[in-house]
């Protein structure tokens, strides 16, 4: 009985120290670059939501399953946004958020990096990433930076255009505990 109970206590201890975070709005940024015409145009999204749960001693037990608002694109040009939310580009009438989910977290040094391993959903469509990220603890949580390229045309968005197939991805979220 006393060994039954012992264990009940030490899953539950996992259960209950596995830390859960949440990431917070308004310090959180997802920035993206692509070329239009040859030319730079940034971007963002906001409207950050999800659960991260991430342990720096236990990298196999951690966990990203983040979302963004999709009508939240911001290129500092309304007629542009209004586009972009389109059914040709993000449809956010269809399809209003975009999903980042890791299935592997694994440590890269020992100096806060690590690389994410997962699934990227927009517009519907699923593809894999990975790319590299930093975690660095901050008040009650951690400010984890990543970013990675992506082919637009994956994701069913935008047609033939004089906009590159390819973008960067930059992203900047503090999570704190929740």
């Amino acid at each position: 009985m006393k060994r039954t109970l012992l264990l009940l206590m030490m899953v539950c201890f996992s259960v209950i120290s596995k830390a859960q975070y949440k990431p917070v709005e308004q310090s959180s940024s997802l920035k993206f670059t692509v070329k239009n015409l040859g030319f730079g145009v940034d971007g963002t999204f906001s409207g950050f939501e999800g659960n991260i749960n991430f342990d720096p001693q236990n990298a196999a037990g951690n966990s990203f399953d983040v979302t963004i608002n999709a009508s939240t694109v911001n290129t500092d040009n309304g007629l542009r946004d209004e586009h972009l939310r389109g059914e040709n580009y993000f449809d956010v009438k269809d399809y209003p958020k975009i999903r980042l989910t890791s299935g592997k977290v694994a440590v890269l040094n020992k100096s806060g990096m690590y690389q994410l391993t997962g699934e990227l959903t927009m517009k519907g469509k699923t593809k894999p990433v990975s790319f590299p990220f930093s975690a660095t603890p901050a008040a009650d949580g951690y400010l984890f930076k990543g970013s990675f390229k992506i082919n637009r045309k994956d994701f069913g968005i935008g047609g033939t255009s004089t906009i590159a197939d390819e973008l960067e991805v930059n992203i900047s979220v503090t999570a704190k505990k929740g």
